[in-house]
């Protein structure tokens, strides 16, 4: 690395407003929403989410659903069950104060390693790296690593770092520069599918980039399966009274767990073992139906929005597991689920 690059990074992304005003408690906030989501989403709901929970301690007295509405928008809802498990965690067994030592923080339900390593390099700059995917290919292009993407290639790193073999001239940089100028490079210069070699701040020292081929890496497993995609399409049953709609919790494991749905039933699919809902068994006429597109892991779905009156569904689905309730409309003071949001708007 070069002093070109940390001034680029320093002059252009100081005023994410995680940066701007550092705690271990933002930071902490910041990397778990920041897993899986970009920038531009984070910033829409960073201040909204700190404004609602600005401690630890407001945090961990919230109910998991408080959580997850002041969520919405962030996607993968098991992060913020993981950041009010850890908010918790940290009021019972450290008082309120995020700890600055590794394993203490590894014990903290819903931390993880790199979540762990972020606190300590970046709230608290210590001279750590916190490894995610975006560290793991910049370092694997700068030094030529080969190893095969993944734990084997993060391990790698981390022994590399330790051992003062890679990045050791950057000495006099805390912590919290070294990872987030690396973050600041990948995120725009040096991307998964794209690369911006001649314009970085960084090429003349770049091993991959000098031999010309830096999208070779991270080095990809041979052995690695292409991940098999299945068709699913999903009826997705309203029921309005009183403007207000039938839905029952998502449990844990399930998709979007915790949040509101509309009962969802499976019409057909080509993954047999799929069991997150139950069977459509009732006759229907899809060509009646409105319907939309979405995608979830491994699964392309068609969902077609069937509705029905109260009675009827009683009538139908008299022993059919619950618990169901009607709920409001507004998905601001109810925890939907995207999906229940998307077929209501299109009702």
């Amino acid at each position: 690395m070069n002093q070109e690059l940390v001034n680029w990074s320093e002059k252009t992304y100081s005023m994410l407003p995680w940066r701007k005003k550092r705690t271990l408690y933002r930071t902490l906030v910041s990397e778990i929403m920041l897993q899986q989501t970009t920038v531009a989403t984070v910033l829409r709901h960073f201040e909204d989410f700190i404004k609602k929970f600005p401690d630890v301690f407001s945090l961990a007295k919230a109910s998991e659903e408080e959580v997850c509405i002041a969520w919405k928008g962030l996607g993968y809802y098991r992060r913020a069950r993981n950041l009010r498990k850890a908010a918790i965690s940290i009021v019972d067994d450290f008082g309120g104060r995020i700890p600055r030592d590794f394993s203490q923080l590894k014990n903290i339900s819903g931390i993880g390693e790199y979540t762990a390593n972020a606190i300590l390099g970046i709230g608290a700059n210590k001279k750590v790296l916190a490894v995610d995917a975006n560290l793991e290919r910049v370092l694997s292009r700068l030094f030529c690593i080969e190893d095969n993407k993944g734990p084997k290639l993060q391990k790698k790193i981390y022994e590399l770092f330790e051992d003062k073999k890679i990045l050791s001239e950057q000495s006099d940089l805390g912590g919290r520069l070294l990872n987030e100028t690396l973050m600041d490079l990948g995120r725009i210069y040096c991307q998964a599918k794209k690369v911006l070699c001649i314009s970085c701040p960084v090429y003349g020292i770049c091993a991959a980039g000098k031999r010309g081929d830096p999208l070779s890496f991270p080095v990809q497993s041979k052995s690695k399966k292409t991940k098999q995609v299945f068709d699913l399409n999903l009826l997705r049953i309203v029921i309005k009274r009183k403007e207000k709609i039938l839905t029952y919790k998502k449990k844990e494991h399930y998709w979007h767990a915790g949040q509101k749905e509309i009962p969802t039933f499976i019409l057909n699919t080509n993954d047999k073992s799929l069991k997150q809902y139950p069977f459509w068994k009732e006759k229907v006429n899809l060509s009646d139906l409105k319907s939309f597109k979405t995608s979830i892991t491994k699964y392309r779905i068609t969902n077609y929005i069937y509705e029905m009156t109260f009675p009827e569904w009683k009538k139908l689905f008299h022993d059919l597991d619950g618990p169901f309730r009607f709920v409001s409309m507004d998905a601001k003071e109810e925890n939907l689920s995207t999906s229940t949001i998307k077929t209501l708007k299109l009702n």
